[in-house]
């Protein structure tokens, strides 16, 4: 009997190890054999797979040619068949070109309002940069409008003072001219009177006789001073008699320097950019370049006139235009508003709708027409032929470049002239004295009272002459009304009436009719002069009659020719028929 070996004999541990390493190197072997088959195998089948897959795609490729049966008989071809299904085949591509055409438009007005939107969208993009700007007007503004409302109180106090003198020297000048006639009147009726006492009102102290004594020496001083000058055609009583004396003028001129030195500080406190015309003018400019249509909404054209009339009365504090006429044009305010009425928006002309045109006639209205009154009721003085001359300049210069819209009135202008016409009327009320003596008193022409009824006759010539001056400025029937009915026919006829035919009357009477404007007469055809001038003619005539009887051919030809110029045909040629004067037809184009 054999024992069974439940357990394997132990063996040598380097036999373990080499039984192992063979086991490993064997299967290692086993794999990479059996690695190597299934790539083999894989690569064949995908290979097969494409070969097969490109033959059933060239066959699907290349579908089978259909095979022509001859066998099979077409359907008839009918020509309108043919052209109806052409006619509806057009048709149908007809209305799909007009579907497309219709599109084709839509789409345009979609890239319109695109580009629309985008250019709105740029505007609005700077939207932040316009409120910025607005905000800094705003404040601009409302700094300006504060500190002219600061500065108002000194301007109108400033300027009243100014006008307060000029009044006080104007009516101390009437009054001495009123006292000196009252006292030269009453001194002279004294001396013709039959008694040696005074007459009421007459002289009774020094002082009236010292009043006396210096105007005899003003006339003197002018009379002197028109011979150094060689000017002849004067006469005595046509001077204004408005000199004053050293001390006045001294006294006159001190306060007058005071204020304006005051004036001149007015603005010192204040940047340029809120008290220049200029400055402030460029900065509305701008705003009227950047947002015109905010502009005209805001009606700046309107309240311009209104802001700048501070100013314009500061620079206006020193100008008396009665004695020293100086052209608007030359005033720095006149300019500055006429560069900015006349600036172009853009590249654009400036149009006559423009509001900005009317900024410098509502100047004048609102602010230049107003002190040109003020200096009329104030201190005119209608006897000076200075003052009248540069105020009628000044009125004309004005009156010509304040044209407002046809649908507004100057209010001022209105003003203006109602103030000129009551000045002259009180003027012919209170400066026109012409006293009536006997003739045996004024026969010597060296006499007192000749000589003193002289001085008021040519006295009264001259404001007759400065009233016609305005023809044309005022209604010709005013001129008419003051000139002939209120001073001719009153004053200066009654004297002429009591002046004996000669060669002082004759001068008289020309000098009259030399103040008349010829415009009057140059449509007068009817033969017959003008209706005031009637009894002034009659007078003519009867000094031409009392020298054509004297045998003063000479003056009798001077008289007539004043007639003629008078359009006073019918007397003249009633004249010449009843003296037989045919010699002087060919006066009267005959």
């Amino acid at each position: 009997m054999k024992n069974l070996n439940f357990v394997p004999k132990m063996r040598p541990l380097r036999q373990r190890m080499t039984e192992h390493m063979v086991s490993v190197s064997d299967e290692s072997s086993e794999d990479e054999a059996q690695m190597k088959w299934e790539e083999q195998q894989i690569k064949k089948a995908v290979k097969l797979s494409q070969e097969t897959y490109n033959d059933a795609s060239l066959h699907k490729s290349q579908p089978a040619k259909p095979k022509f049966d001859p066998s099979v008989s077409l359907p008839p071809v009918d020509l309108e068949i043919v052209k109806k299904r052409l006619t509806e085949r057009i048709t149908s591509l007809q209305d799909v070109h007009r579907a497309h055409q219709r599109e084709y438009e839509k789409y345009m007005e979609d890239i319109e309002s695109s580009k629309m939107t985008v250019q709105e969208l740029e505007k609005s993009s700077d939207a932040a940069l316009n409120y910025k700007f607005y905000r800094a007007m705003k404040t601009y503004v409302e700094n300006l409008i504060n500190c002219l409302n600061e500065k108002l109180k000194y301007i109108n106090d400033l300027e009243l003072a100014v006008h307060v003198l000029l009044q006080r020297r104007a009516m101390r000048i009437l009054e001495r001219r009123q006292d000196e006639l009252k006292n030269e009147s009453a001194y002279i009726q004294h001396l013709t009177s039959e008694n040696d006492k005074p007459t009421n009102g007459g002289l009774d102290g020094d002082e009236k006789t010292q009043l006396l004594e210096m105007c005899e020496h003003r006339r003197t001083c002018r009379r002197q001073v028109r011979e150094c000058s060689g000017d002849t055609d004067h006469h005595e009583g046509m001077s204004s008699d408005d000199e004053l004396t050293p001390t006045e003028v001294a006294e006159f001129q001190k306060s007058k320097d005071n204020v304006l030195e005051d004036s001149r500080k007015i603005f010192e406190d204040v940047h340029a950019d809120f008290c220049d015309i200029r400055k402030i003018l460029l900065k509305f400019q701008e705003w009227k370049e950047k947002f015109p249509d905010s502009y005209c909404d805001a009606y700046i054209s309107f309240c311009l006139p209104k802001l700048l009339n501070p100013l314009i009365r500061v620079q206006l504090i020193n100008w008396n235009p009665l004695e020293n006429f100086t052209e608007l044009e030359e005033m720095p305010w006149f300019r500055a508003i006429q560069e900015f009425s006349d600036a172009k928006n853009g590249s654009e002309p400036k149009g006559d709708d423009d509001p900005d045109q009317e900024v410098l006639p509502r100047v004048i209205e609102k602010t230049i027409l107003p002190k040109i009154t003020a200096f009329v009721k104030n201190v005119w003085d209608p006897l000076s032929t200075s003052q009248t001359n540069n105020l009628i300049q000044l009125c004309n210069n004005v009156f010509g470049k304040q044209v407002l819209s046809k649908s507004e009135r100057s209010r001022a202008k209105e003003d203006l002239v109602n103030a000129i016409v009551l000045r002259m009327k009180k003027s012919v009320e209170e400066d026109v004295f012409i006293p009536l003596y006997p003739k045996s008193t004024v026969e010597d022409k060296s006499s007192l009272c000749s000589k003193f009824q002289d001085r008021r006759f040519w006295s009264a010539v001259k404001l007759l002459s400065n009233v016609l001056l305005w023809d044309g400025i005022l209604q010709e029937d005013t001129v008419r009304d003051l000139g002939l009915s209120k001073l001719l026919n009153r004053y200066l006829l009654l004297n002429l009436l009591n002046t004996p035919p000669g060669p002082d009357n004759i001068e008289k009477c020309s000098k009259v009719v030399a103040c008349l404007p010829e415009r009057w007469f140059q449509d007068l055809k009817s033969g017959s002069t003008l209706s005031e001038l009637r009894n002034f003619c009659q007078h003519l005539l009867q000094c031409a009659r009392t020298l054509h009887k004297n045998d003063h051919s000479h003056e009798t030809k001077q008289v007539i020719l004043l007639l003629v110029k008078l359009k006073a045909l019918h007397i003249v040629e009633d004249f010449i028929e009843e003296y037989k004067l045919e010699h002087l037809k060919l006066m009267i184009g005959k």
